[in-house]
């Protein structure tokens, strides 16, 4: 979305605002540049003589399903654009907020949009929107302002948007891989997908679903609703059926209680569970044994305890804290932003079309050595630019964060071979 007002050059920025034309929407008057980016310093500026970019946060931080998660990501946001700050800013000009305007979804769609709503005037473009479903309630104005946004989540749907900026591969992509990959270790014959149902646990379905058909399984979806006390027929389904592999796609309670159940009901057959359903939490549950018995966990990213330089500087930018993941995500998730900022600056536009910009132009981002390069891919087509790698876990009760790398980035056959042509969860 365009400034109301265009500034053409530095000495008609600071007469303007000297004559006070430019005014903040915040309590304090600011010398707005665009929206979201000032003259002023930052609240919290490190260097006073640079100005401000203003990005939103906006998290599942008290009452959702991913509380445990998105606390740890948000901080973690926090301490990457103040390492960021720290080395100069952006350009050597600005120094990034992304403390002001942090706001809390209760993974909610309609509390998401309010809050959005709130600060859509305020800030550049927003450091984080966590959820799926919660994203989607908004990704309409966020196309019509050009409000490029970091997502934390992963569905496919966010290939075939501009604005977003995501980490990693897709859910869909991540379930593919992980029937590949026990095609290789445990040859089953059987798949249920077990999911919340949106674009969250319907993707990963529908990837399993592509990659059971691909490699000739008979394959179940089940739906079931979010709650760790709601997860009884989920678990009579996989009782009864006997899948020989379940692909889990929901919040770490429920996947505790439908591990835990099941494997105390008789069953014997192999959970592997989407990035989001691990806590280390977990292995304090009645459901650790179970867990460790029966389960391995997906991911898109290597764990808190990787040896990388993005990692190293995770690490020591949050000296003290309990290692959670939720940290290891939230870190690499800010790298993308950081580069189209970076490209914003130099190419002198400094607005959302500018930032828009210069997301198109990025075909690899550093990630420090946690991520390749080309999982930063936002300038090729959909399918083309889709990054396909991902790992497995097993659960690990002496590592920092409760598992430890059983299998490297690696990309499937069934994930190699796929058209990405939309977002998976309509083919499900």
């Amino acid at each position: 979305m365009k400034s109301r007002y265009l500034v053409t050059g530095v000495a008609v920025v600071a007469l303007l605002s000297a004559c006070g034309v430019f005014r903040g929407d915040d309590q304090d008057s600011k010398a707005a540049v665009s929206t979201g980016v000032t003259s002023e310093p930052c609240p919290k500026a490190l260097d006073k003589t640079k100005g401000c970019v203003y990005l939103g946060t906006i998290s599942d931080l008290t009452a959702g399903p991913f509380a445990a998660l998105a606390v740890p990501i948000t901080d973690a946001q926090k301490a990457f654009w103040k390492r960021v700050n720290t080395a100069g800013g952006i350009g050597g000009k600005y120094e990034v907020d992304v403390e002001t305007y942090v706001r809390d979804n209760k993974y909610n769609p309609e509390v998401h949009r309010q809050v959005y709503n709130e600060m859509k005037d305020k800030v550049l473009g927003l450091a984080q929107t966590l959820g799926s479903p919660t994203t989607a309630a908004i990704i309409g104005d966020l196309k019509a302002n050009s409000v490029v946004s970091a997502p934390a989540s992963w569905t496919s749907a966010w290939e075939f948007e501009d604005v977003i900026v995501e980490t990693g591969s897709n859910y869909c992509v991540e379930a593919m891989n992980s029937v590949d990959y026990a095609m290789e270790v445990y040859k089953p014959k059987s798949v249920m997908a077990v999911h919340l149902a949106g674009d969250y646990g319907a993707d990963a379905a529908a990837g399993a679903k592509v990659a059971a058909e691909r490699n000739k399984l008979s394959f179940t979806a089940v739906e079931t609703p979010p709650g760790a006390t709601e997860q009884g027929r989920a678990i009579t389904e996989i009782t009864k059926n006997k899948p020989d592999l379940v692909i889990l796609t929901t919040g770490p309670a429920d996947a505790a209680a439908i591990v835990g159940q099941a494997a105390a009901a008789g069953f014997k057959g192999r959970f592997i569970g989407t990035g989001p359903t691990w806590n280390p939490a977990l292995l304090k549950s009645p459901a650790a044994p179970a867990l460790k018995a029966l389960y391995e966990q997906s991911a898109t990213g290597k764990p808190w305890g990787s040896d990388t330089p993005g990692h190293q500087a995770m690490r020591a930018a949050l000296p003290g804290v309990t290692p959670n993941d939720g940290y290891t995500s939230g870190w690499a998730w800010a790298y993308p932003m950081k580069a189209a900022l970076e490209k914003m600056a130099a190419g002198g536009d400094i607005s959302r079309k500018g930032l828009l910009a210069a997301v198109k132009t990025l075909s690899t981002v550093d990630y420090e050595g946690m991520l390749p390069p080309e999982a930063g891919n936002f300038a090729g087509d959909p399918d083309a630019a889709t990054f396909r790698q991902t790992l497995v876990n097993k659960v690990d009760e002496t590592a920092p964060t409760g598992v430890t790398i059983v299998k490297d980035f690696f990309t499937g056959s069934t994930a190699q071979s796929y058209k990405m042509d939309g977002p998976c969860f309509g083919k499900l």
